[in-house]
C-alpha cells in the first residue's frame, strides 16, 4: 500500500489481516473489530448517512476536526459492523484529501475475499465508496 505513514493506521490493520492465511482467524479479527466499535449517538441513522447497495442496515457519517476526519457507524450485522469498524479505524484521523485519494485497492491485500460472500465483499467497497464520497464533501466547503 502507497504512502504507509499517512495511512498507517490503515495500513496496520491491513498487515493484520494479510499476515494470517486462515479465512477463519480473518473472520474472528473482524467480527472483533465490530464487538469493538462503539455505539454511534442516534442522529446518524438518517437516509443521508445510509451506505446503499448493503444487504444490511449500515449507517456511517463523519465529524470535521482540525482539519481531520473522525468517524462514527452502525451497523445491524455483526460481521458488517466489523468491515465498517475496520473502515472507521483504518481512516479515522486523515483528512478529508487523503480519504478521497485511498486506492481501493488495499480491500484486495486484506485476502477478506475469500473470507466473505460477494455480497458482503460488494458491501465493504460500497461503505468505503459512501465514506469517500462524504469525505469530498468537505473539500467543497
Amino acid at each position: 500500500m502507497e504512502n504507509q505513514e499517512i495511512y498507517s493506521n490503515l495500513y496496520k490493520l491491513v498487515a493484520k489481516l494479510s499476515s494470517s492465511t486462515d479465512p477463519k482467524r480473518k473472520y474472528e479479527y473482524i467480527l472483533w473489530l465490530g464487538k469493538k466499535l462503539k455505539e454511534p449517538s442516534n442522529n446518524i441513522l438518517i437516509s443521508e448517512n445510509k451506505v446503499k447497495g448493503c444487504v444490511s442496515e449500515v449507517y456511517v457519517k463523519p465529524t470535521l476536526q482540525e482539519d481531520k476526519l473522525y468517524w462514527e457507524g452502525y451497523s445491524d450485522a455483526l460481521i458488517t459492523k466489523g468491515l465498517l469498524a475496520f473502515l472507521i479505524y483504518g481512516l479515522n484521523d486523515l483528512t478529508p484529501k487523503e480519504v478521497v485519494k485511498i486506492n481501493k485497492r488495499f480491500i484486495e491485500e486484506t485476502g477478506l475475499k475469500a473470507s466473505l460472500t460477494p455480497s458482503r465483499s460488494n458491501g465493504f467497497l460500497n461503505i468505503l465508496l459512501k465514506m469517500q464520497s462524504q469525505a469530498s464533501e468537505f473539500l467543497s466547503i
